[in-house]
């Protein structure tokens, strides 16, 4: 695993920008040892380390691009080298060690991603509220609004347990949001 050089991995979609993510408040890594993840977030970690290997050799896939653009059949031939050189790139930077400088980064990244997920779903339950009210749409019952609320804020589940992340303005942002949900007017939850 130590070599793969992101061909199923992903394209980085989805990515905030490294400037940004430096700058976010980071959770510190649990421990060392590695904790069993789900499978989405062991993609979610993979997707990090290929992104990492991929930002070390830029140039070199750069120049293989280059070399690959407009050619269909005679690129394996043609652009050989361009490929060697960007594959023994990326197998030089794809260690162990980056994997887990990924791992650390996307454990870091928690509070981050629990933000966001809350942010998401506070629009989504403003957004489903106004549309109930526009369409005259019989309001949520109380229990369905209350058990998404609870569901938004159970945190990630991480190692076989959830793992509250505090975000920093949920309090405020969870008070706004409460009012509403308990009037009826509830959000999905995280779906």
């Amino acid at each position: 695993m130590a070599t793969e050089t992101g061909g199923a991995g992903g394209g980085g979609g989805g990515r905030s920008d490294p400037a940004a993510a430096a700058t976010a408040p980071r959770l510190p890594m649990p421990s060392r040892n590695p904790l069993p993840l789900s499978a989405s977030q062991e993609a979610q970690v993979r997707d990090v380390f290929y992104e990492r290997v991929r930002s070390k050799c830029g140039p070199e896939i750069k120049a293989f691009a280059d070399c690959a653009l407009h050619r269909t059949f005679t690129a394996p031939f043609a652009c050989r080298a361009p490929h060697r050189i960007m594959n023994s790139c990326m197998k030089t930077h794809a260690t162990q060690e980056e994997h887990d400088a990924a791992r650390e980064e996307w454990f870091a990244l928690r509070m981050q991603r629990a933000k966001e997920r809350e942010r998401k779903a506070l629009r989504k339950a403003e957004q489903e509220a106004f549309l109930r009210e526009w369409w005259g749409l019989p309001e949520k019952d109380r229990e369905q609004a209350k058990r998404e609320w609870e569901k938004l804020k159970r945190g990630e589940r991480i190692g076989g347990g959830y793992d509250r992340v505090s975000s920093g303005g949920g309090a405020a942002a969870g008070g706004a949001a409460g009012g509403s949900l308990e009037g009826g007017k509830g959000g999905d939850g995280g779906r």
